[in-house]
């Protein structure tokens, strides 16, 4: 009885000590939410944390495959169809071509980072170096939002392109429907879920074994996409363009409308980045994988798209199993079957190499303590980091058991967007005021007037009566303010790097023009959008203001690394074994 009296005392101690830290919340956070750290930090300081080193195993055809995989199986097989039907009509094409633009300068982004920067972390790493702790976790955390939800998507329409495969028109067929649960959470998917499942034990076993099963998918996916392309132009009809309402029946709003959605298929790309600690060149294959893989992409997307458009008018396309359901009504069953098969393969490889990225970002944030270190640990014999493997394949297979594609879609979209924002304003912000001498704030306000024109421009399309006037002033502001700042300010592109390392050309241009498209694509997603991106955004601060902010305060500020699977230490005493510290994980 002693004895439980003396631990219930010592947990109120240490709860009381928590809560004693929690008041010290202010001063930290004035400490770590601009705290930066330099790229040879980053590599070398932070990256001990994991223990093992991943291997470097992958070159640059590695990476093309990669991200040629990652992004094929989500694009044309998940909206396509969808955006077809309800947004752009047979200009779903034009609306692929803006969103690959936009992705295109994105890329270029994340490859000059991720040369300078070659770690796991992806956006998290490049943003905590250039803007602080707080930026780069909140960017992090919406990558892995993304990566979870757009996973969850992807493996319950792998469960729809079986169903077709194997001769069911009902997409629905291998789904167990539930009396009680809410509409959209009440068909549980269990084909999904044994996906998820097995890719969790492949990628923890060996990445050099992923990615090699990875090209053999690829390379059966591109073949069967160019059974699709070749069979839907061939035999589609071209009146389909223009009937029953024409190449665009909802208007220029709604062309860019399905640009917004259908950026979703390039989520993939940014998964190669998270590579670089497992590259055997980085230098000279990043490049080639990031940029190489969206070009691809983007020819094969709207190719794609012609493709199903010209198969079937856009008011008759199926939003589920699209271009199995397509082959069904130009009379080829066979072919439905064949396109299942294919699409299967290419949501698997998709959904491998998302499952490859997500891991690495949830370990690198866990390097940097913003979330239990326990996520950072790195399996000596296999060079992966299993912990955050298993970890989120168990978020994403509870989340793909019970909800629908449309509910998370546009959740995924904003994220992303988001995130590539922040991106390119880093890489400006990099380039013309750390890199250079260069007062900071010619660079902050160049970069606030041009997301100030840009939102402006935004605000313009979505209202009729602001067109006229609006999109002529706002956008000659983008150029204006673009221009002005190039004359006048010098970037220092060679000052921190070797000559023979590549950067993006042409800068600040590339850089301005992504953070416009992804302002005026994130203007175009519905208010639902952002009301669950605020929510999400209010569970993440939280959670650093009540974890976050502590853990990394006592590793970086007062040299403390938490034992075990936290950062938070708090002296407890304990008469029976000398116990300096116990860890208090808030979830």
């Amino acid at each position: 009885m002693a004895n439980i009296n003396h631990n219930n005392q010592t947990h109120i101690y240490c709860l009381t000590t928590y809560f004693q830290t929690l008041s010290k919340t202010p001063q930290r956070l004035k400490k770590r939410v601009l705290a930066t750290w330099t790229p040879d930090q980053e590599l070398n300081q932070t990256r001990l944390r994991s223990g093992a080193d991943m291997k470097r195993k992958l070159t640059w055809y590695d990476l093309i495959a990669l991200g040629v995989g990652g992004m094929l199986g989500v694009g044309v097989f998940v909206t396509t169809g969808p955006v077809a039907r309800d947004k752009s009509g047979p200009a779903v094409l034009v609306s692929y071509i803006i969103a690959g633009i936009s992705a295109l300068f994105s890329s270029l982004c994340y490859t000059e980072f991720s040369i300078q920067v070659p770690v796991a972390g992806g956006a998290f790493s490049y943003l905590r170096v250039t803007f602080g702790e707080f930026v780069g976790y909140f960017a992090g955390a919406n990558i892995l939002m993304e990566y979870v939800l757009s996973n969850a998507a992807i493996a319950r329409s792998f469960t729809e392109y079986l169903c077709t495969t194997v001769g069911q028109e009902d997409p629905n067929a291998w789904r167990i429907e539930v009396n009680g649960l809410m509409k959209g959470y009440n068909m549980l998917d269990f084909p999904a879920v044994a996906l998820i499942v097995l890719l969790t034990l492949s990628l923890c076993r060996s990445t050099k074994e992923s990615s090699i099963l990875n090209i053999i998918m690829t390379i059966f996916h591109v073949v069967f996409f160019g059974f699709i392309i070749i069979a839907g132009i061939c035999y589609g009809k071209t009146e389909n363009l223009i009937q029953p309402a024409g190449l665009a029946p909802y208007g220029a709003k709604g062309v860019i409308d399905g640009a917004a959605i259908v950026y979703f298929s390039y989520i993939g790309y940014d998964s190669v980045s998270t590579m670089a600690e497992e590259i055997k060149n980085p230098s000279k294959s990043l490049p080639l994988g990031i940029v190489g893989s969206v070009l691809i992409v983007s020819v094969i997307y709207c190719l794609m798209a012609l493709s199903l458009c010209m198969m079937v008018p856009y008011n008759k396309i199926s939003s589920a199993a699209s271009f199995s359901v397509a082959f069904q009504n130009i009379g080829w069953k066979w072919a439905s079957n064949i396109v299942g098969v294919g699409a299967s393969l290419g949501i698997v490889a998709s959904l491998l190499v998302a499952m490859l990225g997500q891991a690495r970002y949830l370990c690198v944030i866990g390097r940097a303590r913003l979330v239990p270190s326990w996520f950072a640990k790195v399996h000596p014999t296999t060079g992966t980091p299993q912990n955050a493997t298993i970890f989120l394949g168990f978020c994403q297979a509870s989340i793909a058991l019970f909800t629908e594609l449309s509910i998370v879609l546009e959740m995924i979209s904003i994220g992303t967007l988001m995130v590539f924002y922040l991106v390119a304003n880093a890489l400006i912000y990099h380039r013309y005021a750390i890199n250079t001498n260069n007062r900071p704030i010619y660079t902050l306000v160049f970069l606030f007037l041009l997301t100030s024109a840009s939102i402006g421009f935004s605000i313009c399309w979505n209202f009729n009566h602001l067109q006229k006037w609006g999109l002529p002033l706002f956008g000659a502001c983008v150029i204006a303010i673009t221009a002005i700042f190039h004359y006048l300010m010098h970037s220092g592109g060679h000052d921190d790097r070797s000559n023979h390392e590549w950067k993006v050309p042409l800068m600040p241009w590339p850089a301005a023009l992504s953070i416009f498209l992804n302002v005026f694509l994130m203007a175009t997603l519905r208010k639902l959008s952002y009301e669950r991106f605020g929510v999400w955004t209010c569970v993440i601060t939280l959670f650093y203001l009540l974890y976050g902010v502590h853990s990394t305060y006592q590793a970086e500020e007062m040299g403390m690394e938490g034992n075990g699977d936290s950062g938070i230490s708090v002296h407890c005493p304990n008469s029976n074994v000398e116990q300096p510290k116990v860890d208090i994980q808030v979830l």
